[in-house]
């Protein structure tokens, strides 16, 4: 167990380096978030005055652009794993003493530290335009909490389907093909009780709806703390099951070697 640590430590380190030679990435990935935020939160203000919604949209909107920042940045977390393919990296990888556990902790924390980063910019960017919440600090934990969540979910799955696919042209239309789907069927943009019925009841059991809705839902001024806690719960629980499958991936590319 100690190994394992040590090894996703340094793994983590190694993308953290990375990173920090390519800081226009994280730019990069909030570009069309703040559009989405800034253009959308004025464009579609007026949506708050009909009956059945409340509240101010902007305020609405920044928590579930938070979790699509998330989840759309993640979606591409595979790419780095085809890179390291192509550049014969991975082979070296799989051929050391480092534990396979170690990859998939090591990919899983590097995603979840730059969605802290991207959620606190965004958030941020959302107070900065009017944005309030009287939930406090409590409840941008937990905004924080199920944007890390989501991450890790399309972080592993991304993983995964890298692993699996071995090609950028395939991952990147596997995530085109997911995101924005996942991002409409869900309440980010429009509350439930707006939507067409069909589009609702399908939200039920979209991970994207479970962490806009418990980000939410913490941010009033008197939650509904049960249903934080199952939507977070569900989120932990898919986290885990994506993780296991990017473990699983690992193995299987191994034994095509």
């Amino acid at each position: 167990m100690t190994a394992a640590i040590t090894h996703a430590r340094l793994l983590t380190g190694r993308s953290l380096r990375t990173l920090s030679r390519q800081p226009a990435y994280l730019l990069f990935t909030l570009v069309q978030p703040m559009v989405w935020l800034l253009l959308f939160g004025q464009l579609f203000r007026r949506i708050a005055e009909l009956p059945g919604f409340g509240g101010d949209y902007l305020a609405y909107l920044t928590p579930g652009v938070v979790v699509m920042t998330a989840m759309m940045s993640a979606g591409w977390a595979g790419t780095a794993i085809v890179q390291d393919m192509e550049r014969g990296v991975m082979d070296r990888t799989l051929t050391s003493p480092i534990k396979r556990p170690a990859l998939v902790v090591a990919g899983l924390t590097h995603q979840a530290l730059i969605t802290i980063v991207q959620s606190l910019i965004m958030f941020g960017t959302g107070l900065a335009a009017g944005a309030r919440y009287p939930g406090g600090s409590a409840g941008l934990l937990v905004v924080l909490l199920c944007a890390i969540l989501i991450a890790m979910v399309f972080a592993g799955l991304s993983n995964a389907v890298a692993l699996l696919v071995r090609q950028q042209e395939a991952l990147i239309a596997v995530a085109q093909f997911l995101v924005l789907p996942l991002a409409f069927l869900s309440s980010i943009m429009i509350a439930p009780e707006l939507m067409p019925g069909w589009v609702a009841r399908v939200a039920r059991f979209n991970p994207v709806d479970w962490a806009a809705v418990a980000s939410r839902e913490a941010l009033r001024a008197t939650p509904d703390w049960g249903l934080v806690f199952e939507r977070v719960g569900l989120l932990a629980a898919l986290a885990l099951l994506m993780g296991w499958l990017a473990a699983r991936a690992y193995r299987t590319y191994q034994r095509s070697l």
